[in-house]
């Protein structure tokens, strides 16, 4: 998969090459690459900003540097197939979710564009849908200084699913949100630290009741913390009713 993503802080992206995703680009699973949004301007300030039309607080990116960026990018582009998308991370974007990770895990070329400021230019992003697919996405309720965290988390997100960059395939159906259920609670050596004891059944060597004790808590989990996301569940069976009901009602866990 190719990314690419363009900021004026291009070192911001730097911790994109430490632990399993920079590996991931050392063995040319990903090629990454980081532009500087002020190398497509030409004035001796290097001005990617000015006042925003209408009246209002804060400056907004302009038009041409950032076009200048996205011509760059697609000059570099190796006939892809299909569109590349471009995504604009915004509080006012679609939310970015497991199910939209797993979507652009399968695409081939994905760029970010890090907006500053109060936004970049909305010509930009129209003018932008004639080669791009446009995306903007939030991470979720809240503002951020500007786009690079943001696209770091997605870029971390979806990069991990591509074959090869985990070691444990495996462990990616086990985790939260792949079936829109949040992860059971996890335990390691020693068996008893400072009073408290792991469950005696991840102990038994019984498999069967240990993937059924794993996925009474996360339904459990699931039921206390996100109950959003059991509305989306259409595969309960009866034990899984019963558990959800006994956690409704108080009547305590399911552990048998």
């Amino acid at each position: 998969m190719r990314i690419d993503v363009v900021s004026i802080f291009p070192a911001y992206l730097e911790g994109l090459k430490l632990s399993l995703i920079g590996k991931a680009i050392e063995q040319g699973l990903l090629d990454l690459t980081v532009h500087d949004l002020r190398d497509f301007t030409f004035d001796r300030h290097r001005t990617v900003d000015d006042s925003p039309y209408g009246g209002g607080a804060g400056m907004v990116m302009k038009a041409e540097p950032w076009a200048l960026a996205l011509e760059h990018i697609l000059g570099e582009g190796t006939g892809e197939a299909t569109k590349p998308i471009l995504i604009v991370p915004s509080p006012a974007g679609e939310v970015f979710d497991q199910r939209i990770a797993e979507e652009l895990a399968h695409t081939e070329h994905l760029t970010f564009a890090c907006g500053r400021y109060e936004g970049i230019d909305q010509r930009v992003l129209d003018w932008a849908g004639q080669s791009f697919e446009v995306r903007p996405m939030s991470i979720g309720d809240y503002v951020l200084n500007g786009g690079e965290v943001a696209s770091m988390v997605m870029i971390e997100a979806v990069s991990r699913l591509i074959p090869g960059v985990i070691g444990n395939p495996e462990s990616l159906t086990e985790e939260s949100h792949e079936d829109g259920l949040l992860e059971y609670p996890i335990f390691t050596k020693p068996a008893t630290w400072r009073g408290h004891d792991v469950p005696e059944i991840l102990l038994s060597g019984n498999h069967a009741a240990i993937a059924r004790w794993r996925r009474d808590r996360r339904l459990e989990r699931t039921a206390e913390v996100r109950p959003d996301l059991l509305t989306g569940l259409g595969d309960l069976d009866a034990r899984d009713r019963e558990v959800l009901d006994r956690f409704e009602s108080g009547d305590g866990t399911v552990t048998e």
